[in-house]
């Protein structure tokens, strides 16, 4: 396995440092906020635009899941996102907006493997989640506050190896929006493009080998967000409030070896793609309505058995329980393929996900569940194809 997991989405554990735990939000940022807590400890002490302080939690991360802070603004502010681990923690986090929609992702920019990131977010509340690269338990301190605000982190500037030199004033120009160029971060650490009309947009930096990271700049080098990790170790940055039009300057780092070439794209943003991406890693449950394929396995009885041609994208199936039972899930690849799982049900509430169970590679996972219908969710981590076995048992109370 590669030296992060792909980012998920998950359920939520954790404490409030140094007070009682907070209340649990009834915002759930599409599904992905459920079970979530307060930054500040309720949904009045979580608007950073008024708060006299940033507020900060501390992060019980179990393996394989997600934790959660939801926090609010009143109106349009710089705010500062960060999660650093105790001990050899490494976290990671994912900023969503009420809608569930992915704003942004970050890994390492907070230096000694910590995450921050930096942005201006309109007014309403948003669902912060934090999760160990590995998979694996952690405990991390989350810190949300405005800019001016003091930092829990150090930033880039302690990562003195992936420092790139030269400025926006020596960035290469890239074409029309919508096409693509090549370089190694070595080559060409920074790139610019003109917007001749305000517009959203999405910007990519993919080669895993290098493990990219992105930040973009406008004209008068001025922050406006970064991206490390989003899928695998690629990065893709959303700008989904439509940027003015001007120039625009966008510095590429590689984590990993800055000899590498990465290919960068900036692209107009598209909603519907951006959504069909969430399904297609598992961070979203799809609709039954047939936008995405599920296959309908069924009332389940006691066994369920499925083969799985699985990809890097998730394959969807349903399962129909008609009575309150424990469903026992498996997906099996036999040691040739590294499954991830997760289970939803029909209104999009994930019920678990699980990611080498018991030092195998195989996922398990167990839910007690009641009469209705779940989203059954597999694919394997990394590129390629590969067998994957799916077993769905169901164990009912003996009478």
């Amino acid at each position: 396995m590669t030296r992060k997991t792909i980012l998920k989405t998950t359920a939520i554990c954790g404490a409030l440092l140094g007070f009682a735990a907070p209340a649990l939000a009834q915002v759930t940022c599409a599904g992905a906020g459920t079970g979530g807590q307060w930054i500040g400890g309720s949904e009045a002490e979580s608007d950073i635009s008024t708060a006299d302080n940033y507020r900060e939690q501390m992060a019980l991360v179990m393996g394989g899941n997600d934790y959660v802070a939801l926090f609010t603004l009143s109106e349009t502010t710089d705010v500062r996102l960060e999660a650093a681990g105790r001990g050899s923690g490494d976290p990671m986090i994912d900023l969503l907006d009420a809608n569930g929609t992915l704003i942004l992702s970050d890994d390492d920019s907070g230096g000694n493997a910590a995450s921050r990131a930096e942005t201006t977010l309109d007014a309403g509340t948003y669902c912060l989640a934090t999760r160990s690269y590995d998979g694996g338990p952690m405990t991390a301190f989350v810190r949300i506050g405005r800019q001016e605000q003091d930092a829990l982190t150090e930033g880039l500037n302690s990562f003195d190896d992936f420092a790139s030199s030269g400025s926006c004033d020596d960035a290469a120009t890239m074409g029309a929006l919508g096409t693509s160029v090549t370089a190694s971060a070595a080559q060409t650490p920074y790139w610019r493009f003109t917007l001749y009309e305000p517009t959203a947009v999405t910007i990519t930096a993919t080669n895993e080998a290098a493990d990219p990271l992105i930040t973009l700049y406008d004209a008068f080098d001025g922050y406006l967000g970064e991206n490390d990790d989003y899928n695998g170790l690629n990065s893709r940055l959303d700008m989904v409030t439509p940027l003015a039009a001007g120039d625009y300057c966008l510095n590429v780092r590689a984590l990993s070896d800055d000899s590498l070439p990465i290919t960068v794209t900036v692209s107009a943003y598209d909603a519907q793609a951006a959504l069909l991406e969430l399904y297609a890693r598992g961070d979203a449950a799809p609709p039954l309505d047939g936008t995405v394929p599920v296959t309908d396995l069924g009332l389940v009885g006691t066994r369920l058995r499925q083969d799985v041609n699985s990809t890097r994208d998730m394959a969807w199936f349903s399962v129909d329980v008609d009575a309150s039972s424990l469903l026992l899930i498996e997906a099996i690849g036999n040691g040739n393929v590294d499954p991830w799982l997760i289970v939803y049900d029909d209104l999009g509430r994930e019920v678990g996900q699980n990611d080498d169970y018991g030092g195998s590679l195989d996922s398990l996972l167990a839910a007690r569940v009641q009469p209705g219908t779940y989203v059954i969710g597999v694919r394997q981590f990394g590129d390629g194809q590969g067998l994957i076995r799916l077993l769905v048992e169901r164990f009912v109370p003996a009478q």
